[in-house]
């Protein structure tokens, strides 16, 4: 059980944010378990997400894409989550230039960075670079049914850097759900 003490939140209002029965006592300290706790505690930290995936390449991806971004809006802030709309990135006003000034302010404010790297992208692969770069916590996710291959560049960083810093998970598309709220729970730990 998780004890948090909140000021001047009803328990109606605590209910709305965590989507579960608070009990609450006269000093407005109330117990849940912590899984239904996680997406409130995030919201709370108000955590910036820059997700990236394949934009120009991988367009047959982007119900997967909106998947994940629907997830992970549980959890924080998706400041990239426009790029995953049917038209994706192409339909920013001021091309190429706006697309790469916005990107990187995004990256900039981003505490987490999450990138699916089963499509082959120089973009994505630019974007982990600068993360690391800005020491931005990373998750990469990679499909292996997909039938292609992760590069070596991405599959072994997680052991030069540190699974605290940067982690490759595989997935399934069913179990991707499952793969973030484990990542996100452990973040929470540190």
């Amino acid at each position: 059980m998780a004890l948090i003490a909140t000021r001047g939140r009803s328990s109606t209002n605590l209910k709305d944010l965590c989507g579960k029965s608070c009990i609450c006592t006269e000093s407005a300290t109330f117990s849940l378990k912590v899984g239904h706790l996680l997406p409130f505690l995030l919201k709370l930290h108000a955590m910036n997400i820059y997700f990236c995936g394949s934009t120009r390449g991988g367009r047959q991806d982007v119900k997967i894409y909106q998947k994940i971004v629907k997830k992970l809006q549980t959890y924080g802030q998706v400041l990239s989550h426009d790029d995953v709309s049917e038209k994706g990135e192409d339909a920013l006003p001021g091309g190429d230039e706006a697309i790469y000034d916005r990107d990187m302010e995004w990256l900039a404010q981003s505490d987490v960075v999450v990138a699916e790297v089963t499509q082959p992208s120089f973009g994505v692969g630019y974007e982990i670079g600068q993360a690391m770069a800005m020491k931005k916590k990373i998750l990469c996710l990679f499909r292996p049914s997909s039938g292609k291959v992760l590069s070596a560049m991405i599959q072994r960083a997680e052991g030069k850097l540190g699974s605290s810093i940067f982690q490759v998970r595989d997935y399934v598309e069913e179990e991707v759900e499952g793969i973030l709220e484990n990542y996100f729970g452990e973040l929470t730990k540190n």
